[in-house]
């Protein structure tokens, strides 16, 4: 297991000999999933022909099944069986753990005769196609008592409290020195739900091997997924097999399992046959998690130069009746500016909606959508820069706790982000750069993010051709997990790319947290070093001891790993020659890491800047943005292809939430409106000028073995801001109510009479 002292020891990654390390290397699976022999979940080929499962979903937002009739699905062709919660097979309790180690408890399906939401599954057929489960789905006829029910955010305001085992935090006294500021802002916005519309629906096949249970399935975490399925059956953890080596899209949406994989699961028991079970797109919109809506509350104090004295961000948002998932927005607020009086916290409102949860940059994602507005409309009163009030008010230490910064290059992006965008040519005064009817300006924000590091583990292990296999259950949700542990491995065994195999995405091997939180490449890169590390260790030491091999003699700490080849001196030998002599049966070793004991002690964040040219017609209020940067800090770069990729698409998902994405709940039955990606709208080729992300040198040895941390959410951070603030400074109307629609938009137009 790797320790801070081990970490500053040099190694191949930080050498980086070979290059590859930060190399803009092609997908490893890249080839599969442009020619589509990629089995996605749904897509396996089980050992025999399957079953199809269609869930059937509530149609009210609370009360109690009183009536089923599942008479004429029954006798519908092709129909193996029908469930609802009168015939359900036995399940463990929910929330039960047997096992008192399992990281995630029972979630029983079809357990009582409750409705809590609308779109919960109610009912489960199997037939013999997807064609006749879906007609035999559609014929269950369920009768209702309905319940009075809650699904109105902002109706329901008032029954807002404090989430679970949560405070405000306070430092200083802020309501006295807002009070006393000069200065002052005091303005709200809000947030709606959104949807997280992966690619790929959630799905799982299922099938079993006598007593055990294999199922392939999409979900971001594997030893939840597969401890919290096997709690459900009711049968020994090992007893799960559970697989998800190709995902199509995440974003926390997957981040748990929902009924498709204990139904799959039970189906394929009963049958004894393979079952496939996947969620419509209209269900995911219910069926799944989603980012809850918010109101938040800006307040700034400041002095006439500039400095904050008071700042506080207090956010109310919502959850399901029985649930305590918390929309932190305003948690990264107590690490970005400096201000001596600080008041942040959080209100849950439970409602009877469908159960929210993680979406892209939980918290910071809509966060900023107030915050960095703010800072905006603030600049704007004091007749200053919005970059030079950023900087004006940067800590020197984590303004909330005083922990010294692990390293911090905020400044340094808005500088140069500053610098590589023109923003010296933008003209503060709203409203005063004219293109034909479009009316144009620029826009700026920060970002910030946390950084985290789990436990994991990983395996490495090398054959008689030369051939080093990764093993690891980890998963890739399509941010480039598969190809940065081929590159970590090449480059610390000094192999070239094609001679590394990545296996991932299986509970029977090593285990790792999985993606999510911005921790996996992190993480998973780090339990891959030491791996790597121990395997390079075992290659030198069998070179150093056996007879044949030319090496044979010499000091193992001082063997070189280059382009498949270790030498000592003048000497040197094929990895692939030395294996199949003297270990023809291969090597393996292990890895893994923890975090250090002192990570504490350190505020560890990623950064970035956001620049944004847009244009707003006058006549249609539609927003158009032009031009787009973002200048990002974010530890050791390991692919610039995939980690580019990975920020521009976070720009472009801020870009939807600034102008087109939210969902709204309908009253009468709890149902949100869009169900559907012709309906709920996010940002497609069209919507999105020109575009770029630049990452700038860093390492940050605070954070782990190799100085690296994530950018998966850090994109979208800010982003979204950063054209609200272009919109103003185009036509000089805010937008306080996200989405900024063109109906939005034209009623401020025309208050200003243009």
């Amino acid at each position: 297991m790797s320790s801070v002292a081990d970490w500053a020891l040099p190694n191949p990654v930080s050498e980086n000999r070979s290059g590859l390390i930060g190399k803009a290397v092609d997908r490893y699976e890249g080839p599969l999933k442009v020619t589509g022999t990629a089995p996605y979940a749904y897509e396996v080929e089980p050992p025999a022909p399957p079953a199809y499962g269609v869930m059937v979903p509530a149609t009210i937002a609370r009360g109690r099944i009183t009536a089923v009739d599942v008479a004429e699905a029954e006798a519908s062709p092709g129909v193996h069986l029908v469930w609802t919660h009168r015939n359900a097979p036995e399940q463990g309790a929910r929330g039960t753990r047997v096992h008192p180690r399992s990281t995630s408890p029972a979630r029983p399906a079809l357990e009582d005769d409750r409705v809590a939401y609308y779109g919960q599954p109610v009912a489960f057929v199997l037939a013999d196609t997807l064609e006749n489960a879906t007609a035999a789905a559609a014929l269950v006829r369920l009768t209702y008592d309905e319940e009075p029910a809650a699904v109105d955010f902002h109706a329901n305001l008032d029954a807002a409290g404090d989430p679970p085992g949560e405070e405000d935090v306070r430092v200083g006294d802020f309501e006295a020195a807002f009070d006393a500021a000069p200065v002052k802002l005091d303005a709200t916005w809000t947030t709606p739900l959104q949807n997280h519309c992966q690619m790929e629906p959630c799905a799982t096949t299922a099938w079993w091997e006598g007593e055990k249970c294999v199922v392939h399935t999409s979900v971001q975490m594997v030893k939840p997924a597969q401890h919290g399925l096997a709690e459900t059956l009711k049968i020994g953890r090992d007893d799960v097999r559970l697989m998800t080596r190709y995902i199509g899209g995440g974003f926390g949406g997957k981040g748990q399992t929902y009924d498709e994989l204990t139904l799959a699961a039970l189906g394929a028991r009963a049958l004894g046959k393979p079952v496939k079970v996947a969620f419509s797109r209209q269900h995911m919109m219910h069926g799944t998690v989603h980012r809850p809506a918010t109101v938040q509350r800006v307040r700034l104090g400041a002095t006439p130069e500039g400095r904050l004295t008071a700042m506080s961000l207090m956010t109310v948002t919502h959850c399901d009746r029985h649930g305590h998932f918390t929309e932190h927005a305003s948690n990264f607020a107590r690490s970005l500016y400096a201000a001596p009086n600080r008041l942040t916290g959080h209100r849950l409102v439970h409602l009877d909606l469908p159960p929210a949860g993680p979406m892209r940059a939980p918290g910071e994602a809509v966060g900023m959508l107030s915050l960095e507005v703010a800072m905006d409309e603030l600049a704007e009163q004091l007749g200053l820069d919005p970059v030079a009030l950023r900087i004006l008010n940067e800590p020197e230490v984590d303004p909330e706790t005083g922990k010294p910064f692990s390293i911090r290059q905020l400044v340094r992006c808005l500088k140069e982000g500053a610098q590589m965008f023109g923003w010296d040519r933008r003209i503060p005064t709203p409203g005063r750069v004219r293109d034909g009817r479009w009316l144009v300006g620029m826009g700026m924000a920060a970002a910030i993010r946390g950084n985290f590091l789990l436990p994991a583990k990983c395996s490495f292990s090398v054959d008689a051709e030369g051939v080093i296999t990764v093993r690891q259950g980890m998963t890739d949700i399509g941010t480039g997990t598969y190809t940065v542990l081929a590159q970590i491995a090449a480059e610390t065994l000094g192999v070239p790319l094609k001679d590394v195999r990545v296996e991932i995405g299986d509970s029977e091997l090593p285990p790792a947290p999985g993606s999510g939180g911005q921790f996996g490449a992190a993480t998973a890169g780090s339990a891959a070093l030491h791996a790597g590390m121990n395997l390079r260790k075992a290659i030198a030491e069998l070179a150093a001891v056996d007879p044949g091999s030319p090496l044979n003699g010499g000091p193992a700490e001082e063997v070189t790993f280059e382009d498949g080849v270790v030498a000592l001196g003048n000497r040197s030998e094929r990895i692939a020659t030395l294996i199949a002599r003297a270990a023809p049966q291969g090597l393996t070793a292990e890895g893994e890491i923890r975090p250090a004991a002192d990570a504490r002690n350190w505020s560890q964040h990623t950064y970035g800047a956001h620049f944004c040219e847009v244009g707003v017609d006058t006549v249609t209020g539609e927003t158009r943005v032009r031009r787009m940067l973002g200048v990002f800090a974010a530890g050791r770069i390991l692919n610039w292809k995939t980690a580019r990729s990975q920020l521009t698409g976070g720009m472009i998902w801020g870009v939807g939430a600034a102008l087109t994405e939210g969902n709204a709940v309908d009253p009468r039955y709890g149902s949100l409106i869009n169900q559907d990606l012709a309906q709920y709208l996010v940002p497609v080729q069209a919507d999105i000028g020109e575009l770029d992300a630049i990452m700038l040198d860093e390492v940050d040895d605070k954070a782990n073995p190799m100085g690296i941390k994530g950018v998966g959410e850090l994109g979208i951070s800010g982003a979204g801001a950063a054209v609200a603030n272009a919109i103003h400074n185009a036509c000089g109307v805010r937008v306080h109510d996200y989405p900024i629609t063109p109906d939005k938009l034209l009623a401020g137009l025309v208050a200003q009479g243009r």
